[in-house]
């Protein structure tokens, strides 16, 4: 295949990390897919799932909501942080190697 005389493809940008980082408060698991990692998105919300179902049945019921699916609540929120670092990794590293 011949690619004499065609211009380069310009390289397409990441999202902006606020941007992924808004996906990821919003959909659990959808800042990972947005970094280009389902899989690591897939893992979140299973242990999103898994984690809220054993302290969901490790608690009583004198618990609040946010008590009795604490762990489920835990993996939100570190699948939260980590997509946004991954978003502000990929757009600094963009940035750097356009110049």
């Amino acid at each position: 295949m011949k690619t004499e005389g065609k211009p380069p493809k310009p390289l397409r940008p990441p999202l902006h990390p606020y941007i992924v980082l808004l996906i990821a408060v919003f959909l659990p698991g959808m800042g990972q897919v947005t970094n280009n990692t389902p899989g690591r998105g897939f893992t979140m919300v299973s242990f999103m799932i898994l984690l809220g179902w054993v302290t969901y049945y490790t608690t009583t019921p004198d618990h609040s909501f946010l008590g009795r699916y604490a762990g489920g609540f835990f993996v939100y929120s570190i699948s939260i942080m980590d997509a946004y670092r991954w978003a502000r990794y990929r757009w600094a590293y963009f940035k750097n190697s356009a110049e």
